[in-house]
């Protein structure tokens, strides 16, 4: 066992006097140890109610043979930390999960970890310290909330951001914003919707590191509990046979994963985890592949921000392998891929079906006949941007129109709310990428407010930073080189014609090259945002979006 090394011989004697110092006994000590990464707090909803399910876990471990001892990570809010600075904290918080979770493995040599995230960061995190640990592993989160309710219709999240342009454009009042407030997150668990959180935990099944059903299980049902006690027992399983997350997370995993996040229509943040999970986990693979997946697979999910179904919805309708029963019956799917069930997923979808043909639409009368995100490339974007094109109203799917810029999210906002966008615009919001930000904050507020003010089918949004899982619309992020870095994003003016054509994958400023690198040389550097702490460290070691806004291996 690996947890020999803190625990076996004579010269251990120390290290067992500690053991025992935390009241385990001579039994416990003599089995497999496994440690428990656990992000539970007080701030994050969905991660309120995690202790519940890491004592769950625990039960598991305990049922099967061993011997569970927890640790705990941070996590930040994407919802709290939406629209000031705390957002540019959010994504470096996924390199530095990762690192909590290495550093305690590695000073204490588990025979097998059990990681328990939630939320947008947490969850790729987590994933990417497996893939650096090749530790047998097993991830299990605290599950999606309930959608809430209000006058016989269900909300989520997403519809409280855009509920405040309606505020500002005088088509809602401040009473109904009020009441709609109280009642549109009612439970624990990750926001409703299929936005970030939700799109990674339901990958986290395509790619064979979590048990079905991992990724859409209301996290205040009793079967979240049971989840989690199959979990804490099946780790066992692995450690006894040693499957280790490098025989998991291989590129046939990768191109499972990103073939589901089509099917589904995910957050377009996974654009930036799954190529993240593929560098820690040494799997080659370039921006492009999300566009040669999604020309073939359908979109079959139309849920929450783009469609009416939510979380429960989907899991009602039999999950995420609901959904890859479907992706079968056309061979989209590498089936041999291993799992951490033990067998392949080709096995494991023995035992599934689809049980709701509205929810998860059969794989011949798709909802499109694309996947949900497409890769934008041309001179204003080198290296790709990405676009969740399953929540694009088809009049906006081609776009001409002059740039509106803006150095800021904030500036931006102000903007839009202030009666200063009309239709046709193209709002260009830049030094907001990974460095530039830094952190690249999510920016579901000005496509909140877009849509809130009555813009969303006639305005399109292009930004270096990034958006929220709950934002729809002609919403174009991830734009690369950034502008910090002399992208050509960082040339445009105010008034420069921009066209965008997301059927043919392209976005074009329309300036000559020559005039786009005499701006750029004309630029002067900039200081950066946030001169000291954790965020101006990240800045000067994260790679460019298109790599998955990284660091070195």
């Amino acid at each position: 066992m690996r947890s020999d090394m803190m625990k076996k011989g004579v010269e251990k004697a120390p290290h067992r006097s500690l053991l025992y110092s935390l009241g385990l006994t001579k039994e416990e000590i003599s089995r497999p140890i496994i440690g428990i990464a656990n992000s539970a707090n007080e701030i994050i909803p969905g991660h309120i109610h995690l202790d519940k399910l890491v004592e769950a876990v625990k039960a598991g471990i305990r049922m099967a043979g061993g011997t569970p001892l927890e640790f705990s990570t941070i996590g930040v809010c994407d919802g709290l930390a939406m629209n000031h600075d705390g957002m540019k904290y959010s994504l470096g918080s996924r390199e530095l999960i990762a690192d909590s979770c290495e550093i305690v493995a590695k000073g204490h040599p588990f025979d097998g970890l059990v990681f328990i995230p939630n939320c947008d960061k947490v969850v790729p995190g987590m994933i990417i310290a497996m893939a650096r640990l090749d530790i047998p592993s097993i991830l299990v989160s605290g599950g999606p909330m309930l959608a809430g309710q209000s006058n016989g219709e269900a909300l989520g999240l997403d519809k409280m951001f855009e509920a405040v342009g309606k505020v500002a454009s005088g088509k809602m009042k401040v009473e109904d914003l009020e009441e709609l407030e109280m009642c549109a997150c009612p439970s624990a668990g990750s926001c409703s919707g299929l936005f970030t959180a939700n799109s990674m935990n339901c990958l986290s099944e395509a790619l064979g590191i979590s048990l079905p059903f991992n990724g859409t299980v209301p996290a205040v049902y009793s079967e979240r509990i049971r989840l989690a006690k199959h979990t804490g027992m099946q780790i066992m399983e692995l450690v006894k046979k040693n499957i280790r997350p490098s025989q998991i997370l291989t590129k046939d995993a990768i191109l499972n994963a990103i073939t589901v996040d089509m099917a589904i229509g995910g957050s377009s943040n996974t654009a930036l985890h799954i190529p993240a999970i593929a560098h820690y986990a040494r799997v080659p693979i370039t921006l492009d592949l999300f566009n040669k997946v999604s020309e073939r697979t359908p979109h079959l999910c139309s849920l929450a921000p783009a469609g009416m179904h939510h979380m429960e919805d989907l899991y009602q309708a039999g999950g995420v392998y609901g959904v890859m029963s479907e992706l079968i019956k056309k061979k989209l799917l590498k089936t041999n891929a291993l799992t951490v069930t033990g067998k392949s997923l080709g096995a494991n979808l023995k035992h599934f079906r689809n049980r709701n043909t509205a929810v998860i639409r059969p794989i011949d009368k798709p909802v499109h006949k694309d996947g949900g995100l497409a890769v934008l490339f041309g001179n204003l974007a080198p290296k790709g941007s990405v676009v969740k094109q399953a929540a694009v109203a088809e009049s906006m799917l081609k776009h001409r129109g002059p740039a509106r810029v803006f150095e800021s999210e904030e500036s931006a906002c102000k903007a839009i709310l202030g009666g200063k966008i009309v239709k046709g615009d193209v709002i260009v919001i830049r030094y907001e990428g990974p460095a530039g930000g830094p952190g690249m904050r999510e920016m579901l507020s000005p496509t909140a407010n877009i849509a809130g003010v009555g813009l969303g089918e006639h305005v399109a949004l292009i930004t270096d930073g990034r958006f929220s899982g709950a934002t729809r619309g002609s919403s174009i992020g991830h734009v690369s080189p950034e502008a910090a870095l002399g992208g050509p994003i960082a040339a445009v003016n105010e008034g420069d014609m921009i066209s965008i054509d997301i059927p043919a994958k392209k976005i074009t400023l329309e300036v000559s090259d020559d005039e786009i690198k005499n701006r750029l040389a004309n630029i002067k550097p900039r200081e950066p945002k946030i001169k000291e702490g954790y965020m101006a460290r990240y800045a000067k070691m994260v790679s460019s979006a298109d790599k998955g806004a990284v660091f070195p291996l």
